[in-house]
């Protein structure tokens, strides 16, 4: 199983065609077919469901995707780590949602930079169960995470907690003093799972079962500009439109009958790690 074979295997799970990952690969479309082959015989698994129209993973296929990418991973890190010291003597390894990066991160990373010359940074943007997963496997060595994280080796400790809020351009002013429960599925609602514990299931209990939103997007940072552009509503976290309220490019409207869930952040790192104490003392 070597890395060219692996980093096919994900290029065509990502494309799901032979000839376009064959374009992208510079390689003929046989060899795409044949690496594919060669790695289901090693795996002892069919990883594609194959049509003359259609190509799928299959259940195996989904499963075998994450391990791939953390092997991938694995051999990255080991050769930056066996190359660092011509350049830096530490490495530090952070993930983060990005919305927690967005709002919080970037005043802490910038400090711990100007204070640790010898140490070089790499970020991980990704939701907060990936990244706890990245932490299990020893690819990150600190994480900021919407999930609470209970586990022997790791510490977890609370880093920020913010406020839900519904928020949308001045001139949707029809709601200004106040919003009920029943009237939320009569407006243009921009939809945000945020991957924020339950926040996401919270905000889709407010609408009627299989509700079609007028916009739906994974990454609430990104909704912003279609707020200010006066598409709609939308719930966000306070610390994420604080300075659009602030200059009065968004409002925030009061909730009359229903109340949010507070939104809670923190940081997780193994116990054992100890090159992670000067970025600590920061937070």
């Amino acid at each position: 199983m070597d890395t060219q074979t692996l980093q096919t295997f994900l290029l065509l799970s990502k494309l799901k065609n032979f000839s376009i990952t064959a374009e992208n690969l510079f390689v003929a479309q046989s060899t795409v077919t044949n690496r594919i082959a060669e790695l289901e015989k090693e795996i002892g698994k069919k990883l594609f469901i194959r049509d003359k129209k259609h190509i799928e993973l299959t259940g195996e296929g989904i499963l075998f995707k994450s391990y791939a990418k953390q092997i991938l991973k694995l051999e990255e890190n080991a050769m930056q780590e066996m190359n660092q010291g011509d350049f830096f003597k530490h490495t530090l390894r952070i993930g983060s949602s990005n919305t927690i990066y967005e709002c919080h991160l970037y005043p802490i990373i910038s400090s711990f930079l100007t204070s640790n010359h010898d140490t070089s940074v790499k970020v991980v943007l990704d939701h907060s169960q990936d990244l706890l997963q990245l932490l299990e496997n020893q690819l990150l060595d600190i994480v900021f995470s919407y999930i609470y994280y209970k586990k022997s080796g790791y510490q977890c400790i609370p880093f920020v907690s913010d406020e839900l809020i519904l928020v949308t351009n001045p001139k949707n002013n029809f709601f200004i003093n106040g919003i009920y429960k029943n009237n939320l599925p009569k407006i243009h609602y921009l939809m945000c799972d945020l991957a924020l514990q339950g926040t996401g299931q919270f905000i889709r209990s407010l609408f009627p079962n299989y509700y079609q939103f007028l916009f739906e997007i994974d990454n609430s940072t990104k909704l912003v500009q279609y707020l200010l552009d006066g598409f709609g509503y939308s719930f966000l976290p306070k610390s994420i439109v604080k300075s659009y309220i602030e200059n009065d490019s968004l409002i925030s409207i009061p909730l009359i009958d229903f109340d949010t869930p507070q939104i809670n952040s923190y940081f997780v790192y193994r116990t054992n790690n100890h090159q992670i104490q000067n970025f600590l003392s920061m937070l």
